[in-house]
């Protein structure tokens, strides 16, 4: 057969959509303002908050209400996108990401911004997952494939850290409202240009009955862990209503799997995760996430509040790590791609990203911002942008073009999952240290300066302890990958396939072309 042999060759079964390129360009658009949002509403928040009239007590809603949409839907969000087919899910996604948007610009009570944060959660799990997908099966070509998912993984490492910068320009030189604004244009020229240059490969949709049960069971299992950890950070980690939450998502998730493997037409193909490849791109890249997560958030208070940096300054301190993560991404990641087996990049490449986080755990109150920072900010830019590439374009290979809305939902869990689990885990850590430091040293500060000095020595030991654990995190994620991903380079003939499900199209590692 034709198309099998073309496989075996490492070539695409069918000609490529010439518009391909062109539709990465509103592709990766949409991904950076899905991304740039996840950070920049965190710079406008102090601001919102006093417009508002928002407490303390409620305003982590305006993180969380966003969180528990995305997180939740992400695998129904993929499963539509498969029944609708993908550039449909798309263009729906970002128009109804834009009026959450306006809405939320528009709030004039916390009640009002509480639901347009929700609402952009419900689109963005239906906006991301579709993106992934369709640069899936846009690209089949195994250099044209490298190409296209580095510049999709620079966007999605790089993203947060311009969101910082577009967040402390638009904070400090507008107002808050256009952090929500600012997607409107984001979202109109993505959907236009979507809908007039995207034209998706026919025979690609899974137009099986939807599984409710699985779809409510997993729903609701994403969003007890979601808000576990976050409210852990908050009301710590043996509040009864956190316990609660970890152990109704335990059963609800454990009862989805069950559901998932005796249900005709699943919402989550147990093949989609058993295969051992997706299985570990999926777990080490959850875990660096984690890593990542905490730090941006450490390095943003450090910056700000024991170095004295504005917002805007803030953003830009964190230009080198795009820097590196686009280099990582585009340069290494894309080049080496094709030569070199995956693994061989997302191991070293945590390893790098690891070795930056060391030399932040070396961080004083006076540390210099070009000795220190610098340097550790391009080793972690480089390492992860240089992992985060193959990772994202393995996640979606060899998958049927009926799963790809799925598969790359689960790369989206994955991260959304990390992002909480970090947030909270290392935030503790750090507040736990951070306590313990002042309370050992108060005592022996007598004036007002002596103790302003230990609470920011306080704060900067709290931060040195997380990133202690970040550290350890990315060895971790390295293992995974250079353990569970024996994939061959995309091309080679590499048998990679584990189990009944890995056929053809996984043992040589071309993603199959929809037809």
């Amino acid at each position: 057969m034709s198309e099998t042999a073309s496989k075996a060759l490492g070539t695409p079964a069918a000609s490529p959509d010439a518009g391909r390129w062109k539709a990465l360009v509103f592709i990766a658009l949409a991904q950076l303002m899905v991304v740039l949002d996840a950070t920049i509403v965190n710079i406008a928040l102090p601001s919102a908050q006093q417009d508002l009239g928002i407490s303390d007590g409620n305003r982590q809603w305006v993180v969380t209400a966003y969180a528990l949409a995305f997180g939740g839907l992400l695998l129904f969000g993929g499963r539509i996108a498969d029944l609708w087919g993908r550039k449909k899910a798309f263009v729906v996604g970002l128009a109804g990401f834009a009026a959450a948007s306006a809405l939320g610009g528009a709030a004039t009570n916390e009640a009002m911004m509480f639901g347009a944060r929700a609402l952009q959660g419900v689109f963005g799990a239906l906006l991301a997952p579709a993106a992934l997908s369709l640069l899936a099966v846009m690209f089949t070509d195994a250099k044209e494939r490298a190409k296209a998912f580095g510049i999709y993984g620079a966007i999605a490492g790089g993203g947060g850290a311009v969101g910082l910068i577009l967040g402390g320009f638009l904070t400090e030189y507008l107002d808050w409202r256009w952090t929500f604004f600012v997607n409107i244009p984001f979202a109109i020229v993505a959907a236009a240009g979507a809908y007039f240059v995207i034209r998706e490969p026919e025979g690609g949709r899974n137009r099986s009955s939807l599984d409710i049960p699985g779809v409510i069971l997993s729903t609701l299992g994403l969003v007890a862990l979601v808000y576990g950890f976050t409210r852990a950070e908050s009301d710590g980690w043996s509040d009864s209503v956190t316990v609660g939450m970890f152990v109704a998502s335990a059963v609800l998730l454990a009862s989805f799997v069950l559901v998932e493997s005796k249900v005709k037409a699943p919402l989550l193909p147990l093949r989609v995760i058993t295969e051992r490849n997706r299985g570990g791109i999926y777990l080490s890249l959850g875990l660096a996430i984690i890593a990542m997560f905490g730090l941006f958030l450490f390095l943003t208070y450090y910056l700000q509040i024991v170095k004295g940096y504005s917002p805007v300054k803030t953003g830009f301190a964190f230009l080198p790590m795009i820097a590196g993560m686009i280099t990582g991404s585009t340069q290494i990641g894309t080049r080496l791609m094709t030569r070199v087996a995956p693994r061989l990049l997302m191991g070293p490449g945590f390893l790098v990203a690891a070795l930056g986080m060391l030399l932040l755990t070396q961080l004083e109150i006076g540390s210099s911002y070009a000795a220190l920072l610098l340097p550790a900010m391009l080793l972690l830019g480089l390492g992860m942008g240089t992992a985060f590439m193959p990772a994202m374009s393995l996640a979606t290979q060899g998958v049927e073009p009926r799963d790809s809305g799925v598969a790359s939902a689960m790369v989206n869990t994955s991260q959304q999952v990390g992002g909480a689990i970090g947030t909270a885990l290392l935030n503790t850590i750090a507040a736990s240290a951070t306590t313990s430091y002042i309370a050992d040293h108060i005592v022996g500060a007598t004036s007002r300066s002596q103790q302003q000095l230990v609470q920011l020595e306080g704060m900067v030991r709290g931060y040195t302890s997380a990133i202690w654990f970040a550290v350890g995190i990315l060895v971790v994620a390295a293992a995974i990958a250079l353990t569970f991903v024996n994939a061959g380079r995309p091309g080679s003939t590499t048998v990679t396939g584990s189990g009944a499900e890995a056929d053809a199209a996984d043992d040589v590692q071309i993603p199959v072309v929809a037809h």
